[in-house]
């Protein structure tokens, strides 16, 4: 089997190593006062070169935002306001899916910024936003370790789901060798209970979260869709490449292609947890998991929050991070993929910010080293 061919855009891996003087990027959040509003917060007031503009909030205008994100007790007196403010160079949209087309529509001078969306308004390549003239604004989905070439040169970047990104980081190497074409992937995920956002609602209460498990929305997942998306861009950049192997300087670009052949059986579930997604997956395959692994380390070889692990990892290596880990076993003819972020960063707020700072020619890494809270 080859390995995986994957296209990186090379970069330092630490703003720390890098002597280059960066302009300081301003930056407007809507939707400021949910969980990821509060995390791009968290990251943003200590990343080198953003200057924060404006948190909107309507329900929470004109409060300090450590009144309603108190971990940033002492840490920033910024205060939410009731609309957006002055023009900024990237504006993160950490809305309600459904909410952020409607933002947009009422807000146009937005579009002049570079925009990250968080909801899911955008994220599959038929759902272009349509401005109040008409006019159509695609967005590039932001797998940032799957489409570096096309975020940097975007205007618009849909954020994956949260769901979506580990089960995507599982996935993409075999999908870049059209591996996963015809076969039934199966998927049970676990995530913890901000992954239903701030809202109050009967599976979010303690006395129901706490010592409980329970599957929600099988084989009906939202995020299903994007998956599929990219797993068939993947095998057709695949079959696009070797189809004409003598042109070596054929470029990997996400196209639209023909539907997944790849079926999903996906079980995602609550766990009784706050933060994290834990998704183990499994296929079929001829090839042994030496390869196996070879391939994975090599596709993500320059990704610096993705790790291929050699043993078993657990979810308290990668809460609080913005780090993915993958770990491989085989049982006969089947490979296991474990697959591990948290859902509010890696999953969210820390993948834009990665997003951020690929638009802007930034270190990937860039205000995203985290420790994990391990213990």
């Amino acid at each position: 089997m080859d390995e995986a061919q994957h296209q990186h855009f090379s970069s330092p891996s630490d703003e720390t190593t890098n002597t280059r003087h960066y302009p300081t990027i301003s930056v407007g959040i809507a939707g400021a006062a949910g969980y990821t509003g509060g995390e791009l917060i968290r990251l943003l007031i200590h990343h080198p070169y953003v200057q924060i503009l404006w948190l909107h909030s309507n329900s929470q205008a004109g409060l300090p935002v450590h009144s309603i994100h108190q971990d940033l007790v002492g840490e920033t007196e910024l205060t939410f306001t009731d609309k957006p403010g002055q023009e900024a160079d990237v504006v993160f949209l950490c809305l309600g899916h459904g909410a952020a087309r409607a933002y947009l529509l009422a807000h146009p001078d937005l579009l002049k910024a570079k925009i990250i969306d968080l909801s899911q308004d955008f994220r599959l390549s038929d759902t272009p936003f349509i401005d109040g003239k008409g006019q159509k604004h695609p967005f590039v989905y932001g797998l940032t370790d799957v489409a570096q070439t096309q975020i940097r040169k975007a205007q618009f970047v849909a954020n994956p789901g949260c769901f979506a990104t580990a089960i995507q980081l599982g996935l993409a190497p075999a999908a870049t060798l059209s591996a996963l074409d015809g076969q039934t992937v199966h998927i049970n995920a676990v995530t913890g209970s901000t992954g239903a956002g701030q809202s109050l609602a009967e599976t979010s209460h303690f006395s129901w979260r706490s010592a409980n498990h329970s599957v929600y929305k099988p084989f009906s997942h939202q995020h299903e869709a994007e998956v599929l998306q990219t797993l068939a861009q993947l095998s057709y950049c695949y079959q696009a490449k070797t189809a004409a192997l003598s042109q070596s300087h054929i470029d990997l670009t996400l196209q639209t292609p023909q539907a997944s052949t790849t079926r999903l059986m996906f079980l995602p579930s609550r766990g009784a947890f706050a933060r994290g997604i834990f998704a183990t997956l499994y296929f079929e395959t001829d090839s042994n998991l030496g390869e196996w692994r070879t391939i994975y380390k090599s596709y993500y070889a320059d990704s610096p929050f993705v790790t291929v692990v050699d043993t078993n990892p657990n979810l308290k290596q990668v809460v609080n991070t913005n780090k993915c880990l993958v770990y491989l076993e085989q049982h006969g003819n089947t490979i296991l993929v474990i697959s591990m972020i948290d859902n509010l960063l890696k999953g969210a707020s820390g993948q834009a910010v990665e997003n951020m700072n690929l638009l802007f020619d930034l270190p990937q890494t860039t205000g995203l080293r985290l420790k994990a809270g391990a213990f």
